[in-house]
């Protein structure tokens, strides 16, 4: 079962890699434009080659329309499918000053607590993510500028979650097994063993 899991994170991952990437050029295609159009506005180019200023302006150089609604879609869709990678990998931000002293218990108590809640708050996030795509495909609403339909963006990130909050129960189970056994199913470099 792990190996399942951890070849469905890493598939989300390797998603969200990709729509995050192609994010980082779509932002850099237009600010390049942002540039170049008032570069292109400016007296400089108005005044050295007006002709060849206008054309660039008139072929459509500038800014890459509705860039911001795109990359506001698109990074919810990527936090998302991150998140199954980190919860199996134990890749979340901690601070460890007082727990390294406590006894390993103490610590797998600690620790499946965290993976519950965890869980918890995957499939609370998932279920009001899952309200929110209803009620987005039922009114119609689309984007300002470009006018796609928002729920294709709840639709993507609800699924990323769907895929978040099935990892995250499973080392929810995984950590409580571990607890009621003392056996360490998943080594993650942060357990200690007795």
């Amino acid at each position: 079962m792990y190996k399942a899991m951890m070849s469905l994170a890493r598939a989300m991952a390797y998603i969200g890699g990709a729509v995050l990437t192609a994010l980082i050029v779509l932002t850099c295609i237009s600010i390049a434009g942002r540039l170049l159009n008032g570069f292109f506005h400016g007296d400089f180019m108005q005044g050295l080659a007006p002709g060849f200023a206008d054309w660039m302006i008139a072929i459509g150089v500038g800014p890459v329309n509705g860039d911001f609604e795109l990359v506001e879609a698109g990074v919810a869709f990527a936090i998302f499918a991150f998140l199954p990678l980190c919860q199996i990998t134990s890749g979340h931000a901690s601070v460890d000053i007082l727990a390294n002293s406590f006894p390993a218990g103490v610590n797998r108590f600690l620790r499946m607590v965290t993976e519950v809640v965890f869980a918890a708050v995957l499939i609370l996030i998932t279920w009001r993510l899952g309200a929110g795509l209803m009620s987005k495909y039922a009114n119609g609403e689309t984007s300002f500028l470009l006018q796609f339909p928002v729920w294709w963006a709840y639709a993507a990130s609800f699924f990323a979650s769907c895929v978040a909050a099935l990892v995250g129960t499973y080392m929810a189970y995984v950590r409580v097994y571990e607890f009621a056994t003392g056996r360490i199913l998943v080594w993650d470099g942060v357990e200690v063993e007795q």
